[in-house]
């Protein structure tokens, strides 16, 4: 998948990333791989230090971030095994640091647009090209975790209009927008969470069965969509210019 691939550690002033960080190219474009959950999942949803991670790929120079995620469907027409490119996000998190401005500034980031809209037509465009089950939109709900919802809470979120959940994409995205990095999201979905009538509710096995299943399509949509990102101007990058007040 990457030529001339090599381990890098690094620290940042947030602490250490969630892993080391894995660089080379793919088809001549420059790329850092990094596991949000640890190389063999040992962190939780809760205690990713999403703000070491961010700025470990900031530092490595990355100007896109296309994020993975497994994630339960809302909706009955996204069925386990299709892929979302979600364009909104409602943040139900409780205890994560949001932002790398916490103290001495204050950093108003807009969040009207959260994923960067140039990457998610890409992804969209491009799995269509490869015959992949898709949404080019939808709303992903993240939650605390890292329990799954109750069937209360499923069916609330669903009047809310959300059609995927999951546990990871806030605060990462805006984060990422903080940074001045445009950031997509592949969702895949794995399960219809808890509020489908005559289906079992979600639980892990179900969800690694359907991410095994599926993760040769992830890593094909990821090695077709990267050769297409060139540079680009985009809001993603200029909104922290002007969302910062305070400080000398």
């Amino acid at each position: 998948m990457l030529k001339d691939a090599k381990e890098i550690y690094v620290k940042t002033k947030f602490g250490n990333p969630s892993s080391h960080l894995t660089t080379g190219k793919m088809k001549d474009v420059d790329v850092v791989i990094l596991a949000r959950h640890g190389k063999n999942h040992t962190i939780n949803p809760s205690n990713v230090n999403y703000r070491a991670n961010i700025m470990a790929l900031k530092e490595q120079g990355c100007t896109y971030i296309i994020a993975t995620t497994a994630c339960g469907s809302l909706r009955e027409e996204i069925h386990p095994g299709h892929l979302v490119f979600c364009d909104q996000f409602i943040d139900r998190t409780t205890k994560r640091a949001s932002t790398f401005y916490d103290s001495d500034k204050v950093c108003h980031i807009p969040m009207a647009e959260p994923f960067c809209k140039k990457i998610r037509s890409l992804l969209s465009e491009t799995a269509s090209e490869l015959k992949l089950e898709h949404h080019n939109k939808g709303t992903i709900i993240t939650i605390e975790g890292p329990r799954f919802s109750t069937k209360a809470e499923s069916n609330l979120f669903r009047q809310w209009n959300a059609d995927v959940i999951n546990m990871s994409t806030v605060p990462e995205v805006v984060l990422a927008r903080e940074a001045g990095i445009c950031y997509a999201i592949i969702a895949m979905s794995t399960d219809y969470d808890c509020w489908k009538k005559n289906e079992d509710g979600v639980n892990i096995k179900m969800i690694l069965q359907t991410m095994k299943q599926n993760a040769e399509n992830v890593k094909n949509l990821l090695i077709a969509t990267i050769p297409k990102i060139i540079y680009f101007d985009c809001a993603c990058r200029e909104d922290i210019k002007s969302a910062i007040i305070g400080g000398n």
